[in-house]
């Protein structure tokens, strides 16, 4: 199990971009958190296997949905957390 926790900047308010995330972790069984930031970025946090996150990651960084513009994806690595086997969008 690894954690990651992501900022991604660029067009990534009012796309879609968080319920795409949403929905492409709920698929991929990853659990953690997707919200919008104030400085206009998206922060994640992806927990689950390795392959899978870095899956995932790989689809967050070309762009989860047409309407999105992807400048940079800022990763670090996190603690294991409780998410409650679930993802989430909070605010």
């Amino acid at each position: 199990m690894i954690n990651y926790h992501l900022t991604i900047t660029g067009h990534v308010q009012g796309v879609g971009f968080r319920w795409s995330v949403y929905q492409l972790a709920q698929q991929a069984g990853i659990e953690g958190i997707v919200m919008n930031k104030n400085d206009g970025s998206v922060y994640c946090e992806l927990q689950g296997p390795i392959e899978i996150v870095k899956q995932l990651i790989f689809k967050i960084k070309t762009g989860p949905t047409p309407y999105a513009r992807i400048n940079k994806v800022k990763i670090i690595e996190g603690s294991l957390q409780n998410y409650h086997h679930s993802f989430q969008i909070t605010h």
